[in-house]
């Protein structure tokens, strides 16, 4: 998480999509390390990078019984610090107090996204809780394009939201779809936060470093509600799996996908992941979900594909970043 996945930003006239971790792609470059995984071509990038973080975010769930929601976190967010760390070995010296404040910004954005987004699947089903946060980049497409056509897409999302919540989030846990929303909200900050980064950091020296910031954020709370349950082998090596799908294997093939994928068809299949975090809850975590459940599911991708196909008829539409589930 997706996260949130994950997220993989441009410009506020991002289109959205759904990840953990969950776009405007993580600060580009770095793909040449990884050169061999662009045989599966651009589509099947995208569509292993979406199934890889939805069931990395089925599998934190199953952990959170060990390590609690933020200590899944802690985890995650640290394995993934120190692989991407170690593979882009970014570069620290001649950077500007700008660029530093920028990269930092992005870190505590990508930390309080996935805090938030496992705190709500900790509560709520994957899929809903998803689909829930996927409204915050499709909300950031919907007001920065201001185009009366937006409007049905924004009623049909909401439509969606209304059915999911059965007419008033009766069938789910206030706490767990707040926590969502918040997620979602972070996410459309994510993506402003991760354009900016990548026009100032080369390759994937941004990500790495913002990922480390998001890591020593969270590291102190993840402590303080598992303690030394952390340090159990098992829980430390489910959470560097939850780690490596959810994170680094997600952007990684995002990163060698838009290199050869337009934006806009990579922000349509990115718009799938709700469905796709469906289908993990229900084949990991036995998450079924009722006629009404999948048909606001279903509204939802459906005004995030109709916002972005609306921005490809202005010729607005940027890659989206990952999910950071």
């Amino acid at each position: 998480m997706h996260e949130l996945d994950q997220a993989p930003g441009p410009p506020v006239t991002a289109a959205p999509s759904t990840t953990s971790p969950s776009q405007t792609a993580p600060p580009a470059g770095g793909g040449s390390r990884f050169g061999s995984l662009g045989s599966l071509g651009p589509v099947g990038l995208v569509l292993a990078g979406g199934i890889s973080v939805q069931f990395g975010g089925a599998l934190a769930v199953t952990l959170m019984p060990r390590a609690g929601a933020l200590g899944v976190v802690a985890l995650r967010l640290l394995a993934a610090a120190v692989v991407l760390l170690l593979v882009c070995r970014p570069r620290l010296r001649g950077h500007s107090r700008t660029d530093w404040g920028t990269v930092i910004v992005f870190g505590v954005t990508m930390g309080a996204m996935n805090g938030l987004f496992y705190e709500a699947v900790a509560r709520i089903p994957l899929g809903p809780a998803v689909t829930l946060e996927v409204l915050g980049p499709l909300a950031l497409s919907v007001l920065a394009s201001r185009r009366a056509i937006n409007a049905l897409w924004a009623g049909l999302a909401l439509a969606g939201v209304f059915l999911l919540g059965g007419g008033g989030f009766t069938n789910l846990d206030p706490t767990g779809v707040a926590f969502a929303l918040g997620a979602g909200a972070m996410w459309a900050a994510y993506i402003v936060f991760s354009a900016r980064t990548g026009r100032r950091f080369p390759q994937a020296d941004g990500l790495a470093l913002a990922m480390a910031v998001a890591a020593l954020l969270f590291l102190p709370i993840g402590i303080a509600e598992a303690g030394a349950r952390l340090l159990d082998p098992t829980t430390v090596a489910l959470g560097s799996a939850v780690a490596l799908l959810s994170s680094v294997l997600p952007y990684t093939l995002e990163l060698l996908a838009l290199r050869r994928l337009p934006a806009s068809t990579f922000a349509i299949l990115m718009s799938l992941e709700p469905a796709i975090a469906a289908t993990a809850g229900f084949l990991i975590l036995g998450q079924s979900l009722t006629t009404t459940e999948a048909a606001a599911i279903t509204l939802v991708i459906a005004a995030s594909i109709g916002a972005v196909r609306t921005q490809v008829g202005r010729n607005k539409v940027p890659p989206l970043p990952a999910d950071g589930q």
